[in-house]
């Protein structure tokens, strides 16, 4: 059966049908079909990354189908390497697609240019399901193009019209250099701007001549083909989280579906290629970011792990209606509604999704995070060795202070530092200094000659808490007034339980599991020091001996 013929504005244009169809009916949850369609052109950044994550969840949550497909309209800018970073970054977040990877070129020339009119062909049926990577090499030269398409695709119906038609001698090419006309032509310009409104086609070459086309031609005039719209009227949709939505017809115009360089633009194309896939639902997202790091590739560096990003970017926007925030993908997948994605945009907070990150990281079992940590210092060159009775006792202390995994080298750097000068200089330190510490000092040497303090270590967890008792009881001290020993002995007035990190220091001082220039300061090096302190040089109008800052010894 030939095409059908349509009159539209005066001229004669031939009207083709692209179909698209399912064996599932619509009210089946396996009808349901979505996709992420990013642009290979930068990383993946987090916004897209919701993106990705809500299809993903909306999909799986409905035994639907997700699909990848990368829309690389923009051929200067795509670049393999970038493609290749947002597939590991995807897989990274564990968002495997059940289609893909599929490319918006190859499905523009199956489903736009192949569709040249032909005698006797009168609708086409574009392959739906599971669709194998096929590379296409169609091309339309931009001096004979006879089809130019949109298929409108209609989630609810299932149903797919043609919205745009087959010309003869370019009347449906309107010229490049006539498209900065802001809203409402002929009004107020400033009024156009305080409504915000975007810039819209004129129309100047709406109903050009076939010799007006063909002068242009002739000079080699850019062109590029643009999409006809009611000059009255407006567009309404049913959206699934914001209700209504409509837009009028005279704030969109005329708008560029093709360009000068004969490449077709993404609005174009990934309608088009939703309509040949059958997709049944396009999921969008918008989200504003407040400083740092925007891209998934930035944040799994900086020690983030997956499972926090994807919790994080879930509640951007969504929530079960309770005040639970803690969620795995698993768990995201059977409480995700898509009715509860709120309305109004999500603001992206690096301290939250910090926080959370935490959680998660100490959330994960002793024997993975103590390997997850051990690496990271191995891998940073603190420690020599990444397993062991000092890694595990290390990261079983040092846990909850760790948010990130790189948290992890501060925390260990900080146990092994012995920044007593500093400390005492400060303002701080000051109250400490000025509780008798010079007699605590004192008294701590006197045990370290003797022998009774190293002993005691060598006894562990239990002979330190019994001569910490005894030395706190022969100075009359006890619980926070001690805090001249904490100072003395670990040169910082906060930190872990002190037992327990002097026991690290003193194992880590004859197990040589440190690494040279981890800046390890040993118990005998910080003794050492304490008895070099002249402590009147800590008075008042000379408060600090930067000079004599420890130096720590290699190993």
């Amino acid at each position: 059966m030939a095409p059908s013929m349509l009159l539209f504005r005066g001229r004669m244009f031939r009207s083709f049908r692209v179909s698209a169809s399912s064996s599932l009916p619509p009210s089946s949850t396996e009808s349901i079909r979505v996709r992420f369609a990013p642009s290979p052109t930068g990383n993946l950044h987090v916004g897209g990354a919701r993106t990705a994550l809500f299809n993903y969840l909306f999909a799986r949550s409905k035994g639907g189908k997700f699909v990848l497909r990368i829309e690389d309209t923009d051929l200067e800018r795509s670049t393999k390497e970038s493609e290749d970073a947002l597939l590991r970054d995807l897989s990274w977040l564990g968002l495997d697609w059940d289609e893909g990877l599929f490319s918006c070129s190859h499905f523009y020339c199956l489903s736009v240019m192949e569709l040249i009119y032909r005698p006797g062909v009168g609708g086409i049926m574009v392959p739906t399901g599971s669709l194998k990577e096929t590379t296409f090499t169609s091309s339309m030269p931009r001096n004979s193009c006879n089809l130019v398409m949109l298929i409108a695709v209609s989630a609810q119906t299932r149903s797919f019209s043609t919205f745009f038609f087959q010309t003869d001698h370019f009347s449906c090419i309107w010229w490049a250099k006539a498209v900065t006309i802001v809203p409402g032509a002929g009004k107020d310009e400033g009024d156009a701007k305080l409504k915000q409104l975007p810039p819209v086609y004129s129309g100047k070459w709406a109903n050009a001549t076939d010799m007006e086309v063909q002068e242009e031609l002739e000079k080699g005039t850019p062109y590029t083909y643009r999409f006809r719209v009611p000059t009255t009227g407006s567009l309404t949709i049913d959206d699934l989280i914001r209700g209504e939505v409509s837009w009028s017809f005279d704030t969109l115009g005329d708008f560029v579906i093709m360009r000068s360089n004969g490449q077709p633009v993404y609005n174009f194309c990934v309608t088009v290629d939703d309509a040949a896939m059958a997709i049944s639902h396009v999921i969008r997202s918008k989200l504003s970011k407040r400083h740092g790091a925007t891209s998934v590739g930035q944040f799994k560096e900086m020690g983030f792990l997956p499972q926090a990003m994807v919790n994080y970017l879930a509640l951007l926007g969504w929530g079960d209606g309770t005040e639970n925030e803690f969620f795995t993908l698993d768990q995201l997948v059977d409480k995700f509604k898509i009715e509860r994605v709120n309305k109004s945009g999500a603001i992206f907070d690096s301290a939250k999704l910090r926080w959370m990150n935490g959680q998660h990281l100490r959330s994960l079992p002793l024997e993975e995070l103590t390997k997850l940590i051990g690496e990271r210092w191995k891998s940073t060159g603190m420690v020599v060795a990444s397993e062991g009775s000092f890694i595990e006792e290390a990261v079983q202390l040092l846990k909850d202070g760790i948010d990130l995994i790189t948290d992890a080298d501060n925390a260990l750097s900080s146990l092994l530092s012995y920044p007593l000068y500093s400390t005492l200089s400060s303002l701080e330190g000051k109250p400490v200094l000025e509780d008798k510490l010079p007699e605590v000092a004192a008294n701590l040497l006197t045990a370290y000659d003797s022998g009774d303090f190293s002993s005691a270590l060598e006894e562990g967890s239990a002979g330190w808490q019994k001569w910490v008792k005894s030395f706190g009881k022969s100075l009359k001290r006890k619980g926070k007034s001690l805090m001249p020993l904490r100072v003395l002995l670990t040169g910082k007035l906060h930190g872990p339980d002190m037992g327990a990190g002097l026991l690290l220091v003193y194992k880590a001082g004859r197990c040589s599991v440190v690494a040279p220039g981890s800046g390890f300061v040993t118990l005998d090096e910080r003794f050492k020091m304490l008895r070099e302190i002249e402590w009147e040089s800590f008075s008042k109008d000379n408060p600090a001996m930067e000079s004599a800052e420890a130096v720590p010894v290699s190993n």
